[in-house]
């Protein structure tokens, strides 16, 4: 079977083992067909050789978190990233569908009033006991959000479709830490409801597309847009080499996680007393492997908070994975347990994450986790200080 694969790209494994410390499934199982070498290695039986797609075969491409941490420790620079996207949507286009519950989920995403309506009433529903658990829902879902008005037209802050239902709170943060460096700021709510990420990591590329092309029609002028989902913000500056048009080339290069954006402006930020916590970093994949920003969250929370610590763990995925943790819970769990570990050692005050599902998966671990720059909005307030 022709899974699409670039045979260069393909042929740039060497087979030396080198990923294998960094990849969280093959951490956690001990497995070579649950690393990038022995996934490769599924892949090139396939594509050369014809080999059957097995169900254990399927199920190694299924099982990959998708964290491409990976390559940065990859001395043959092989783009796992693109060959496990590209194989998922073969497999989706010859009939290995994600499970239903997932397509059933995804299908509301860039439906941005109907997701808001939907998850108020899952968040009713939630409180009368009558939503199961392990759906991977956060423990309370809020009833109600708070109002984002914009305030200029400075920047965008992409505010995008389960982060805005479930932690629109973030939002509210990064438009307050803004407009106290005196910058105005315009969300994008229903105009651009979703960036598409859950889809492209499930395969389902040509939805993904489809939203990546509406995002991207939806910015008619050339200000920045900031965002504050690592997630969404690793994929949405990949929508250049996405889409092969100037217009999505143009703009991915607007595109800045909020804190690499502020980082370059960092001066601009009024003093404030630190907050008198000690915080764990725990960078998300997508932006330390894929947009490679991740010290920008360490240059604009320093000076607010009385330490920083860092995790022992060289940046190992948390197990959330996008979808991952709801599809592979018996797996994330198992990934999560050894980022848990880590957290335990560092003994810090709480958690900082950016990006709302390495936030979610570790809260339901018991963690006290927040977005970076809700900490740096509440030393600005001076609350907790």
């Amino acid at each position: 079977m022709d899974l699409g694969l670039d045979r260069d790209e393909l042929d740039k494994c060497v087979q030396c083992a080198l990923c294998l410390p960094h990849c969280p499934t093959f951490r956690v199982t001990g497995e070579d067909a649950r690393s990038p070498r022995g996934r490769i290695g599924l892949m090139r039986a396939v594509q050369y050789h014809d080999a059957p797609l097995s169900d254990q075969v399927v199920e190694s491409f299924d099982t990959c978190v998708q964290c491409r941490g990976c390559e940065p420790a990859c001395p043959s620079g092989v783009r796992f990233g693109r060959l496990i996207e590209q194989t998922r949507e073969t497999l989706v286009g010859a009939g290995h569908r994600p499970p239903a519950k997932l397509r059933f989920a995804l299908a509301a995403l860039d439906h941005h009033r109907a997701l808001l309506a939907g998850s108020t009433a899952l968040a009713v529903a939630q409180r009368a006991h009558l939503v199961p658990s392990g759906l991977g829902l956060p423990e309370s879902l809020p009833l109600r959000r708070p109002t984002l008005e914009p305030s200029g037209g400075d920047v965008h802050l992409f505010t995008g479709c389960v982060m805005d239902a479930w932690q629109r709170d973030v939002h509210l943060a990064a438009k307050q830490v803004l407009e106290a460096m005196g910058v105005g700021v315009a969300p994008t709510g229903a105009a651009a409801p979703c960036c598409g990420a859950l889809h492209q990591h499930a395969g389902m590329a040509d939805k993904f597309r489809g939203m990546a092309a509406a995002t991207v029609a939806a910015f008619d002028d050339d200000q920045p847009i900031l965002v504050d989902s690592a997630g969404c913000g690793a994929a949405m500056k990949e929508y250049g080499n996405l889409l092969g048009t100037p217009a999505a080339a143009a703009f991915s290069a607007r595109v800045f996680d909020i804190d690499e954006w502020i980082a370059l402006r960092v001066d601009d930020l009024p003093h404030a007393t630190p907050l008198e916590i000690s915080v764990a970093v725990q960078d998300p994949c997508h932006l330390r492997h894929v947009q490679k920003v991740h010290e920008s969250v360490r240059t604009v929370l320093r000076p607010f908070v009385r330490e920083l610590v860092e995790l022992d763990d060289d940046g190992l995925c948390c197990g959330a994975g996008g979808a991952f943790s709801i599809v592979q819970p018996e797996l994330a769990g198992l990934i999560r347990d050894r980022k848990t570990e880590s957290i335990v050692r560092a003994d810090a005050d709480l958690v900082a994450s950016a990006n709302p599902g390495c936030s979610l998966h570790l809260q339901q671990a018991g963690h006290e986790v927040a977005h970076p720059i809700q900490l740096v909005a509440r030393a600005l307030s001076g609350v907790g200080t």
